[in-house]
């Protein structure tokens, strides 16, 4: 079982629109509603990919049981979350049909106690009891400490349990320092860490902060890899067009699933790389299509670049 954690979990809705305009009325098309938040993206795909996974994080009000009844209806993923008072957040992807772009809003979270959050700890070290690894992602909601991730990677490293970092800011910054055993920023998150806008001189500098490998998104370059190893990139054949929110939630589901079944980094890289092209050319976030996942196995390129280690 792979553990994925979303401590703001969300209820996902993607509007899609002929065309979006600033400060105009607009007729939307289509609209589709998601249980979301980036760890419950990643287990949807684990499921598909025939790996078991067990959510966690909060949830609450009728938008957190709107997200737990449709969460039910997913086959391969345990709902392991916990109830606080406030409301979960929702997010809202406006996707331009004529241009392919994708505009994004998303609300800040409930309010957790720290009460929930002690509540959350001692559930959290349970599951770790029964985890292949463990994935955690995302902001965090309003009222958790700023340095929740430097804890729950410190509880996966006592237990044992492979462990994937996938946040931002100064949860990432403190997050790295607990030494995890992969982080995935993107190229933003990247150099806002390391202060560095060089892909590969900021994945060398943020091994140096404790993360024993770094994979970083690169849009359509892919994906870069600094490892112990040395350093590996992949990439798609072309760029894709589409939706890509929940790209890079695919990419760590592929590489949790490579961890898992031990798998060495250039295959794990090329599932990652293929899973979240196929993620883009998907109409929500925590979906794939599978035959175009299928087709771009075959494709993917891998390369070494200058040792990272």
């Amino acid at each position: 079982m792979i553990l994925t954690v979303t401590l703001n979990t969300a209820l996902d809705i993607t509007y899609r629109v002929p065309r979006l305009t600033p400060h105009a009325s607009h007729r939307v098309t289509e609209v589709t509603e998601r249980p979301g938040g980036k760890g419950l993206n990643v287990a949807r795909v684990l499921a598909a990919l025939g790996h078991p996974a067990t959510v966690t994080g909060f949830v609450g009000g009728a938008t957190g049981r709107s997200l737990r009844e449709q969460l039910a209806e997913v086959e391969g993923v345990r709902d392991a979350l916990l109830e606080v008072s406030g409301a979960t957040r929702r997010t809202v992807a406006v996707v331009d049909e004529r241009s392919g772009d994708t505009t994004q809003l998303n609300e800040p979270g409930p309010l957790i106690t720290a009460d929930d959050w002690a509540r959350f700890r001692t559930s959290y070290e349970e599951l770790l009891t029964g985890a292949d690894a463990v994935a955690l992602c995302g902001s965090l909601p309003p009222g958790v400490p700023v340095g929740a991730y430097a804890q729950l990677v410190r509880a996966a490293r006592a237990a044992r349990v492979p462990v994937l970092l996938d946040t931002s800011g100064e949860p990432l910054r403190r997050g790295i320092a607990a030494r995890p055993d992969m982080v995935k920023p993107n190229a933003d998150e990247l150099a806002e860490l390391t202060g560095s806008h060089e892909p590969l001189r900021a994945t060398r500098d943020a091994r140096r902060r404790g993360a024993h490998a770094v994979v970083a998104s690169l849009g359509a370059d892919g994906l870069l890899a600094a490892t112990p190893d040395g350093a590996l990139q992949a990439a798609p054949p072309a760029p894709v067009r589409g939706n890509p929110t929940g790209a890079g939630d695919s990419a760590v589901a592929g590489l949790l699933a490579g961890l898992v079944d031990g798998e060495p980094w250039p295959v794990r890289l090329t599932r990652a790389v293929a899973l979240s092209a196929a993620t883009v050319l998907a109409p929500v976030a925590g979906e794939f299509d599978f035959a175009a996942y299928e087709g771009f196995l075959a494709k993917v390129s891998v390369r070494e670049r200058a040792n990272a280690a």
